[in-house]
């Protein structure tokens, strides 16, 4: 089971990261890469939040309970 909360909270951080990524592409704070499709379009943004707040939700979820069997 502590496997599966490591793999869980991995997940987690992985996607609050590429969220908040998202999100500076879609808003148009990061430039990076410059022919991405994703700059400057605020759909991307909208997604990005999103995937940013399931990120949180899963590392809520892994790291909950680490002191119950």
């Amino acid at each position: 089971m502590v496997f599966l909360r490591i793999i869980a909270f991995i997940f987690g951080v992985l996607a609050v990261a590429m969220g908040l990524l998202w999100v500076g592409q879609g808003t148009g704070v990061v430039m990076w890469p410059a022919e991405s499709f994703m700059l400057a379009e605020r759909a991307w943004a909208v997604r990005g939040a999103v995937l940013a707040a399931v990120g949180c939700i899963v590392i809520w979820l892994a790291r909950r309970g680490n002191g119950r069997r």
